[in-house]
C-alpha cells in the first residue's frame, strides 16, 4: 500500500528539514500578518476595539496554547506508530484525536462563556468595554471547535511530514482576513454590520473553510476514513496516551503566557515607555524567532517517525543537523537585528525614549536566540521521543520561578538600570537551555545502548 511508505525513514535528513521546516516558517509569517489585519481593522474602529481584542488574547491564548499541545501529542503518537509500521494503531490515534480535541474544544467553550466576563471584570473592564469584548470572544468561543478540529487534521499531516497544507491555509487565511474583516465589520448587501464581531466572525468563517480542506488533505492520508465511525469513539487507554503527552506541552504554552505577565510586570516599574518599547522589541524578536519554530515542527515530525522505527541513528543526526541549522538562522538573525534592528523600531514609534528602551531589549535579546534554537529543538525532541514530562519542569524554572527571582533581585531589590533585566533573563535562558540539551543528550545516548 503506497501510503505506507515512510519517506520520513529513508529519505535524507537535511533534506527533509528544509522540506518540512520551510512551508512550516512560511505558515507562521502569514499567522502573524493575520494578526497584524486585525488589529488593525480593531483600531479603524475604535481604540476601545484594540483594548478588547488585547484582553481577548488571554482567553484566545489559552484555546491556541491547548491546541498546540495536544496537537503535538497527536503528532507524536502517530508518528511513532507509523515508524513503528503499526499503520492501524496510527490510524486509531488519528480518528480517536480528532474527537478527543473536539470534546476539548466543547469543554472549553461552555467553560469560556461561564467565566470570561467574570475575568474581564478583573482585568477592570466594565460598561461599554466590557460589552465590545464580550461580543468578540463569544463568537470566538462558538468556533472554538473548529479551531481544535484544525489543530487536529494539522497534527495528522505534521506526522506525515506534510507542513505544506497547513501553510495553504495560513496564506489563504490571511488574505481571507483582508477581504472579509471590512464586510462583516461595516456589512454590504444582505450582511449585517457587526462591529468587532465581525472580526471574530472572519476568522471563524477561515477556520471552517480550512478545516475542509484539510479534511479533505488527511483524507488523502488514509489515516482517517469513515468507513467504520466506531474508530472515533473514545477509548480510555488512548485517550490516557494523549493526555500524558499533551497536558506537559499544553501547560508549557500556558506557563509562557504567566511569565510573560511577570516580566511585564517588571518592566513597568520603569515606566510606561519601557512597556512600550519592550512590546515593540519583542514583536520584532518574535519575528525572527519564526524560521527556529518552523525547524521545530521538522523535528517532532522526523523524530517521532524515526524514534518509533528504532532508527535511533536518524533521530540524532535529526537533532544535530536541526540544531546546526537553527545557529545558522540564529546568527543570520542576530547580525540583521544589530544592523536594522533600531530602524524596523523606528517604523513602530517615533519616540526616542521608546526607541532606546526597545532598542536596548533587543540588543541584549538576540543574544538569546541560540538557547531558544537548542529549547526548541529540545522540547520537540522530547515529545517525539515520548518523554514529555520535563517540558513542564524547564518551563516552570524558566518562565516562573527564575524569571521571578531574577527580575525581583535586579529591579526591586538591586535597582538597575533597565538593560540589566535583559541580561539577567539572558542568563536565566541559557542555563534552561545548557539543562535542556544536557537531559535531552543523555536520554538519547541511553537508547543507543
Amino acid at each position: 500500500m503506497e501510503n505506507n511508505k515512510n519517506y520520513l525513514l529513508t529519505d535524507d535528513i537535511p533534506t527533509l528539514l528544509k522540506q518540512i521546516a520551510i512551508p512550516a516558517s512560511t505558515g507562521m509569517i502569514f499567522n502573524t500578518l493575520y494578526n497584524v489585519v486585525d488589529t488593525f481593522y480593531a483600531g479603524l474602529i475604535s481604540t476601545q476595539a484594540i483594548s478588547a481584542l488585547s484582553l481577548s488574547f488571554m482567553i484566545f491564548f489559552v484555546i491556541i496554547g491547548l491546541g498546540y499541545g495536544f496537537s503535538s501529542a497527536i503528532t507524536a503518537l502517530i508518528g511513532n506508530a507509523s515508524g513503528n509500521n503499526k499503520f492501524f494503531l496510527a490510524s486509531l490515534y488519528a480518528h480517536k484525536g480528532i474527537l478527543f480535541m473536539q470534546i476539548l474544544a466543547v469543554l472549553l467553550t461552555i467553560v469560556g462563556f461561564i467565566f470570561s466576563p467574570y475575568l474581564f471584570q478583573v482585568l477592570g473592564a466594565s460598561g461599554e468595554y466590557l460589552n465590545t469584548s464580550l461580543a468578540y470572544i463569544n463568537v470566538i468561543l462558538a468556533g472554538t471547535i473548529f479551531f481544535m478540529t484544525n489543530f487536529a487534521l494539522n497534527a495528522i499531516l505534521v506526522s506525515k511530514g506534510d507542513t505544506k497544507s497547513y501553510r495553504n491555509t495560513l496564506i489563504f487565511g490571511f488574505f481571507a482576513n483582508l477581504a472579509l474583516n471590512p464586510l462583516f465589520i461595516y456589512g454590504f448587501w444582505i450582511i449585517p454590520e457587526m462591529g468587532i464581531s465581525g472580526i471574530a466572525f472572519a476568522t471563524v468563517l477561515i477556520q471552517i473553510l480550512n478545516s475542509i480542506y484539510m479534511l479533505y488533505k488527511v483524507l488523502q492520508t488514509k489515516l482517517i476514513h469513515f468507513e467504520n465511525l466506531k474508530y472515533f469513539l473514545p477509548h480510555k487507554k488512548i485517550y490516557k496516551e494523549l493526555l500524558t503527552q499533551g497536558i506537559p506541552s499544553s501547560l508549557n504554552m500556558l506557563i509562557m503566557s504567566i511569565g510573560s505577565l511577570i516580566l511585564m510586570y517588571f518592566v513597568s516599574l520603569y515606566g510606561v515607555k519601557a512597556v512600550a518599547g519592550y512590546g515593540v522589541g519583542f514583536r520584532v524578536e518574535q519575528l525572527m524567532l519564526l524560521p527556529a519554530l518552523g525547524l521545530s515542527s521538522a523535528v517532532l515530525s522526523l523524530v517521532s517517525n524515526n524514534f518509533g522505527a528504532k532508527r535511533y541513528d536518524r533521530v540524532q543526526e535529526t537533532v544535530n543537523k536541526a540544531l546546526k541549522y537553527g545557529f545558522i538562522i540564529a546568527t543570520f538573525g542576530i547580525i540583521f537585528l544589530y544592523i536594522f534592528g533600531k530602524l524596523i523600531i523606528t517604523q513602530f514609534d517615533n519616540d526616542p525614549e521608546v526607541i532606546s528602551y526597545g532598542y536596548n531589549y533587543l540588543i541584549v535579546e538576540v543574544l538569546i536566540f541560540y538557547a531558544y534554537v537548542i529549547l526548541f529543538i529540545s522540547v520537540s525532541t522530547l515529545q517525539g521521543i515520548k518523554k514529555p514530562k520535563m517540558i513542564l519542569y524547564i518551563a516552570l524554572y524558566r518562565q516562573i520561578a527564575a524569571k521571578f527571582i531574577i527580575a525581583y533581585m535586579l529591579v526591586v531589590i538591586l535597582d538597575l538600570d533597565y538593560i540589566y533585566l535583559w541580561v539577567g533573563v539572558l542568563v536565566m535562558i541559557y542555563s534552561a537551555a545548557i539543562f535542556a540539551y544536557i537531559y535531552t543528550q543523555n536520554i538519547l545516548k541511553k537508547l543507543c545502548v
